[in-house]
């Protein structure tokens, strides 16, 4: 049984970060959003737009059977280009510079630091071409949302099933 006061927690966390006032940065946000739509309610998922709330954050994670983070992650590709990263190689990522530019990469270092206990964490990544300040995404970043929807949605489905493996399947938008 779950300690948490509000109640058993969901088995899998699906958890966007970023601010969708820094243009390419609120992409996690929609991906999040499509998910929502295709699920549904459904008791076994949290949905959490965490925006910018960088580690305060860190306790959604615990006692979960997967956690699926979705964010604007720079990773040198092409705008647009998307990653799918499982740890360990998750926690080897770029850190912010910043108290202000915390990012999925220093929500798992401080998860591993702390000794959180949580399931398998995978990272859906969408390189940014635009993160200064303004609304609205790229087009690159818009035409790689439904592929990047796609592939967190099929990692939803098989963390569900108890199958978060370290084979993440690609796509291209």
């Amino acid at each position: 049984m779950s300690s948490d006061p509000l109640g058993p927690r969901a088995q899998v966390l699906v958890l966007a970060l970023g601010n969708p006032l820094l243009r390419d940065d609120g992409a996690g946000r929609e991906i999040l959003r499509e998910l929502e739509r295709r699920v549904g309610p459904d008791s076994r998922v949290d949905f959490v737009d965490g925006g910018t709330q960088g580690l305060a954050l860190l306790g959604l994670l615990e006692d979960r059977r997967a956690t699926i983070l979705i964010d604007a992650e720079r990773g040198g590709g092409a705008p647009g280009t998307i990653q799918v990263s499982a740890e360990p190689r998750l926690a080897e990522g770029p850190r912010g510079s910043s108290a202000h530019e915390g990012n999925a990469f220093e929500l798992l270092a401080a998860a591993r630091l702390t000794g959180l206990r949580s399931g398998p964490v995978l990272l859906v990544g969408i390189e940014p071409q635009w993160l200064g300040v303004g609304v609205g995404l790229s087009p690159a970043v818009r035409a790689a949302l439904p592929c990047a929807a796609d592939l967190a949605y099929t990692l939803l489905g098989e963390a569900l099933a108890g199958r978060v493996g370290d084979e993440v399947e690609s796509c291209t938008s």
